[in-house]
């Protein structure tokens, strides 16, 4: 806020652009103070949302001859305010702290900024800086935590596009951590300066914060799993695998499409951390793989693959360890049941075939939607049941051959998370679960349908590092577009087929 400069002489005069940004920032208790509103057209609409958004108790009078529908709707919901259906006159400022004038008529503004003035009152101009004593920022909130942005009314443009950055880059869990700092603080005892260190000694944690085990080793448990997981699979089947051996000494050409399918899902999934698993297993069934080998192949391919994004997230800070910890148990869990059944029910391919193609079907147009529609709620509405998510999410991952990143990821985004660490939490999460997974559907299944399994590794594992960094460079509205019309498009010719045969 600054109040209009009254210059005695010009000598004493100085410009804003000579003196650079004079504006001093406050946070005004707009609840305590008493505000009238001018103009109740769109302009006027545009103020007085900002003002409810930012103080939802505020007492506000607003004049104006016409009032327009959305004024009214948004009026119907806010108790404290008043209309008064009629021209501005000075008795309209009698107990009125601040004032805002929201009209489209120039002439009206400036005569009520003079006698708003006279009156030792505050006022706000729209679209006009000159009239302004103080201006209304960009504002972003997480919880308690709000930032005001001001660019000396040269460019709203770049302060809502700032806007924009810092709500996506602070998370919504910030406000969190600062409910626990306010706790704290409550309990500290002794004089500011005895305070003041023990705060600093607890915020020391966000700057240099102590890392677990895990969080310190895991690169060496990634690989580690990875290379133990393949190295013994691969052991296994030279020695006990006649048609292994075939297939690295003569390679079926179905690799080949298995090595590029693998690359393509890897890189899309990367970039928009779902759909690998639905567009793998889409693919899969249309070459002619049943659904259990499909689904091993998938989960084998995912291991490496996996491990390389999820070290990738991990060295770009994109886990949130936290969440990690509540999902992954139950996501294991759920994934090595699911891959159980699926074996199990193996020599009835034939039936599971189209029920897994309506799956994809449905998880397609899921996608899809999801394209044209994607919101995220408040943090205050976020999803708590994280565990029973990620014991679903790994079940029907490891059932339907996939699901995993567009039920649990998109579940987390839709309750608030923040986009790029759920991303990376979810990654590094089905590394571990596709390890188990494939372990599981390996014990049960043995080794088939290779060409598929060597291809979907060699592929993901190549496109793993380039799609981690390219995840938040890419239009992810076009790729799920194109991947839930892909899906859907495959899942329903697969569905198409089945009852062709019965017919």
């Amino acid at each position: 806020m600054h109040l209009s400069p009254k210059p005695t002489n010009n000598a004493d005069t100085f410009s804003d652009e000579e003196n650079g940004n004079q504006l001093f920032p406050v946070f005004i208790k707009l609840n305590k103070l008493r505000t009238l509103l001018i103009g109740a057209g769109n302009i006027g609409l545009e103020k007085l949302t900002a003002i409810v958004n930012n103080s939802k108790h505020a007492k506000i009078t607003i004049v104006a001859e016409i009032i327009s529908p959305e004024v009214y709707a948004l009026v119907a919901n806010h108790p404290l305010i008043n209309i008064k259906q009629k021209s501005f006159d000075v008795s309209d400022l009698n107990d009125i702290d601040i004032v805002f004038a929201a009209t489209n008529n120039v002439i009206l503004n400036e005569e009520i900024r003079a006698v708003t003035h006279e009156r030792g009152l505050l006022i706000n101009v729209a679209d006009k800086p000159d009239l302004c004593d103080f201006y209304l920022g960009s504002i972003v909130q997480k919880g308690d935590l709000k930032i005001a942005i001001s660019t000396n009314g040269k460019s709203p443009t770049i302060a809502k596009r700032l806007k924009q950055i810092l709500n996506e880059g602070i998370p919504a869990e910030l406000d969190e951590t600062l409910q626990n700092m306010s706790a704290l603080r409550q309990t500290l005892n002794g004089d500011f300066s005895s305070k003041v260190k023990k705060l600093n000694k607890v915020t020391q944690s966000l700057i240099n914060p102590k890392k677990s085990f895990a969080e310190q080793n895991i690169k060496w448990l990634i690989w580690i799993a990875a290379v133990l997981l393949i190295g013994a699979i691969g052991f296994s089947l030279w020695n006990t695998e006649p048609a292994f051996q075939t297939f690295l000494i003569n390679i079926d050409p179905l690799f080949y499409w298995f090595l590029g399918a693998g690359f393509a899902f890897a890189l899309i999934d990367g970039a928009i951390g779902m759909s690998y698993g639905v567009t793998t297993a889409s693919f899969s069934l249309a070459m002619g793989l049943p659904p259990a080998s499909a689904s091993m192949a998938i989960h084998i391919s995912e291991v490496l693959s996996n491990g390389i994004a999820g070290w990738m997230h991990y060295r770009m800070g994109n886990v949130n360890w936290k969440l990690f910890k509540i999902l992954i148990l139950p996501a294991i869990i759920g994934a090595v049941l699911g891959a159980y059944i699926l074996s199990s029910l193996e020599h009835y391919s034939s039936y599971v075939k189209p029920v897994v193609a309506v799956y994809t079907l449905f998880l397609g147009g899921v996608i899809l939607m999801k394209a044209f529609n994607i919101k995220r709620k408040k943090a205050s509405d976020k999803i708590k049941k994280i565990g029973l998510l990620g014991f679903f999410g790994g079940f029907i991952d490891a059932a339907f051959g996939g699901g995993w990143g567009s039920i649990v990821l998109s579940s987390l985004i839709a309750g608030g998370r923040h986009p790029l660490f759920s991303l990376g939490t979810v990654k590094i999460s089905r590394f571990f679960i596709a390890t188990l997974s494939s372990l599981t559907f390996f014990t049960m299944l043995g080794g088939k349908h290779w060409e598929a399994v060597v291809g979907l590794i060699i592929g993901s594992a190549l496109a793993a590092p380039i799609a981690a960094r390219v995840s938040n460079k890419i239009s992810a509205k076009s790729i799920m577009v194109a991947v839930g019309i892909i899906v859907i498009a495959v899942s329903l010719r697969s569905v198409i087929v089945f009852i062709l045969k019965l017919i």
